[in-house]
């Protein structure tokens, strides 16, 4: 028997032939482990290490199906049932409720209950809530959880129109904008600087984020984003309450480390504090939300930040044959860049299973009918319906689907998405049509119309669809999708019936939409490849792998064409055994075969030659140990020495009184006219940068500054709520004040 606190050594049989299940996606464990060495039972080498590696800081570098999860909960469970952890010392985070309540069912399974597993934002709420009446005072605003009607607001207020796919893609912006911590002064530099397609003029994006920020104040609520910001300003302003969160939280885990934003990474900078007991997870090739702020970088900086961190590669596959693997494999060996550079070779733990089909199709409509005449076949076979998923670069593909599995008897259900004729621009066009067929006639848009398509084309452009497709990506892209997808439909029905009317086209989509059935659980899942994330099935169905959807046509920079290589990966390792990767060489039946395969699968599918790919083989699995001692190169905040009135020298426990620098009932020599002019520059910061005034400087803040009116940079920086960040930012700023040479209303210099 192994002291406490040392591993048994593992048995090569149970992890290598008895838990190829329980090492991916099962959550049913048949009984709670009986000890701390029961519950590394049936970890392989690999995530044993993770497991039983407690202490400084862990780099878990975790391939697509190699049990990630498993290991991380495990590892907390072991700590926690070994007496290493206390279970209300750990908090783990990931960034989806679904994942943070996977992770909490399998450690009450494990037998470690009270481990708080939640997603970054709602850590931060709870504890907003908690120190908002001691750090701000009052009650808290309210918390909104939907921006559009803010936003409309607020687009109202700057006289500016915007339809309800601008609202969608404007809303998006401000929420990238706030995860990269960049105020609307800023916007239109820092969008150019990381290359987004904005979906209107970067000077309007930037007035209408300062207008809805304006908007929030007024009626006294906070978004979502706001709840990360106001935590972070707390913990940063507040060493009391920083060090109380530090106290109760001692370790921390991370999960889908690859997707955090800039706002999330230094959130868990002040969780953590001066200390390193973090492990976090993820692999670089998996990143696809980019466009939402997320970046792999500090996953990849992780050793450079922790030089004696612990570093361990999952590789072993448990999900994925050999041959959806090889296939995974030499997707990423063709890529570039830096998350490239830090690729998993994966290493197939399943036995074989039957080689990727490759399927070539004339048009878009016989590849639909082709998946649907295929899965129709497999559940006919005895393959459940729910171990079956169609998975599509873009929502406006789904119709074609539905439709073709409606037609075979197919059930489906749709995930992440509306079902084509539920969206709210479908709906509206119908309308719009219904009302041409009655009243065409006197209809002038539709006088130079002279056949179905023409007249579908005609009316639907006044429902916002061009023959160009916008530029970007976006919401007003997948609306023009959807519009565009209508008028391919007038296209192959004029061509299918010739003759046929906009009542008889009219009739045709109120037949397809009054066909479908409601989404069962059993059914055939349909998802877009960002929703696919994090599922898997015995069956994937990877539909449109065609140049100008895969990559997507408006994917332009080496980067963003990296990132569709990425997304294709992750829909390939969504596969456990059987993988179906198909094109179509036109759009519709008859069309001219300008089509090709995409590039990605070039030298993979047969018969294709490989393009120029990269030396080397990925990582291989494997552990690199830290070495102790060793710490990050960040420097270490000075030690806080007590704190004592500077007038009569009483030590100091109170946080106000310890950013007063004296007890509240001694003496205060404060020059009025300077802390007046103090808060009157801090109102035009707040209003520029469109936070909180408390954000930038709290009233205790002002008042010692005013009472110290510190003549240079040292002795600002003294004064508790000054740190080095608003130190930099605005310390010229109060230093000019405190001289009395610089004039409120300045514009912003920070």
């Amino acid at each position: 028997m192994p002291a406490c606190g040392q591993p048994a050594q593992p048995s090569r049989a149970t992890w290598q032939h008895g838990c190829v299940t329980a090492a991916t996606h099962s959550t049913l464990f048949p009984q709670v482990p009986d000890s701390a060495d029961a519950v590394l039972e049936g970890l392989d080498p690999e995530q044993r290490e993770v497991a039983t590696a407690l202490h400084g800081p862990v780099c878990v570098l975790a391939g697509a199906g190699t049990g990630k999860t498993r290991a991380i909960t495990h590892r907390i469970a072991y700590g926690v049932r070994a007496g290493i952890l206390h279970p209300s010392s750990v908090l783990a985070v990931t960034f989806t409720n679904r994942a943070a309540g996977e992770m909490r069912g399998r450690l009450r399974q494990l037998g470690a209950a009270g481990v708080q597993a939640r997603t970054f934002h709602s850590a931060a709420l709870r504890q907003l809530q908690y120190f908002w009446p001691k750090a701000i005072g009052g009650s808290m605003p309210r918390l909104v959880d939907r921006k559009i009607q803010l936003v409309a607001d607020a687009a109202a207020a700057c006289r500016i129109r915007l339809d309800r796919g601008e609202l969608r893609d404007v809303t998006a912006e401000i929420e990238w904008s706030k995860v990269t911590q960049t105020v609307p002064a800023d916007y239109a530099p820092a969008a150019a600087k990381a290359g987004r397609e904005t979906p209107r003029d970067p000077a309007e994006i930037a007035q209408l984020y300062a207008a809805y920020e304006d908007v929030k104040r007024e009626r006294s609520v906070i978004d979502f984003e706001d709840v990360l910001l106001l935590t972070v300003a707390v913990l940063q302003d507040r060493h009391d309450i920083a060090e109380q969160v530090r106290a109760q939280y001692q370790h921390f885990v991370v999960d889908e480390y690859q997707d955090v934003s800039p706002l999330q990474q230094r959130l868990l900078e002040l969780w953590l504090g001066e200390r390193d007991n973090l492990c976090v997870v993820g692999d670089a090739s998996q990143t696809i939300y980019s466009f939402t702020g997320a970046t792999p970088d500090h996953l990849l900086d992780f050793r450079t930040r922790h030089p004696g961190a612990t570093v361990v590669k999952l590789v072993r596959d448990y999900r994925s044959t050999p041959q959806v693997v090889h296939l995974a494999n030499g997707l990423l060996a063709q890529a570039k860049g830096r998350a490239a550079d830090h690729r998993l070779e994966l290493v197939s733990q399943r036995p074989a299973g039957p080689e990727p089909v490759y399927t070539e199709y004339t048009d878009e409509p016989a590849e639909a009918e082709g998946a649907a005449r295929r899965i129709r076949e497999l559940i006919d076979s005895g393959v459940p319906a729910a171990e079956i998923a169609v998975l599509f670069r873009t929502n406006a593909q789904s119709e074609t689907y539905e439709q073709a599995l409606a037609d075979a008897g197919v059930p489906y259900q749709l995930r992440g998405a509306e079902r084509f004729f539920d969206r709210p621009e479908v709906r509206k066009a119908g309308v719009a049509l219904r009302g041409a067929a009655r009243f065409g006639g006197n209809d002038s848009l539709l006088d130079d119309a002279v056949d179905l398509p023409s007249q579908v084309r005609a009316v639907l452009s006044g429902e916002g669809w061009t023959p160009q497709p916008p530029a970007g990506s976006g919401a007003v892209r997948e609306r023009w999708e959807s519009l565009a997808a209508l008028v391919n439909l007038a296209q192959d029905f004029a061509a299918a019936k010739p003759g046929a009317t906009l009542a008889d086209l009219v009739a045709e989509l109120d037949e397809r939409a009054n066909a479908r059935h409601a989404p069962t659980v059993q059914g055939v899942t349909l998802a877009s490849l960002h929703s696919a994330k994090g599922l898997e099935w015995d069956v994937v169905f990877l539909v449109g792998v065609a140049e100008g959807m895969m990559p997507i046509t408006y994917a332009k920079t080496d980067e963003q064409i990296e990132e569709e290589r990425r997304l294709l990966y992750v829909g390939v390792t969504r596969a456990r055994e059987r993988l179906h990767v198909s094109w179509a060489l036109s759009r519709s039946p008859g069309g001219r075969p300008s089509r090709r395969p995409s590039r990605f699968l070039d030298g993979l599918r047969p018969g294709s030659t490989a393009t120029v790919g990269r030396a080397g083989a990925g990582a291989a699995g494997g552990i690199e140990r830290g070495t102790p001692g060793i710490r990050g190169s960040a420097p270490r905040r000075v030690q806080r020495t007590p704190a004592r009135c500077r007038v009569c020298g009483r030590t100091l426990t109170d946080a106000g009184e310890m950013k007063l620098m004296r007890c509240d009932d001694c003496p205060s020599d404060m020059n009025e006219g300077l802390y007046e002019r103090l808060r009157e520059w801090r109102a035009d910061q707040a209003r520029s940068s469109g936070q909180p005034a408390f954000c930038v400087f709290t009233d205790r803040t002002l008042m010692a500054i005013a009472e110290t009116a510190p003549d240079d940079e040292h002795e600002l920086a003294r004064i508790p709520g000054v740190g080095m960040r608003k130190l930099t930012r605005y310390g010229a700023d109060v230093l000019a004040i405190c001289a009395g040479q610089y004039a409120t209303g300045d514009t912003d210099q920070g």
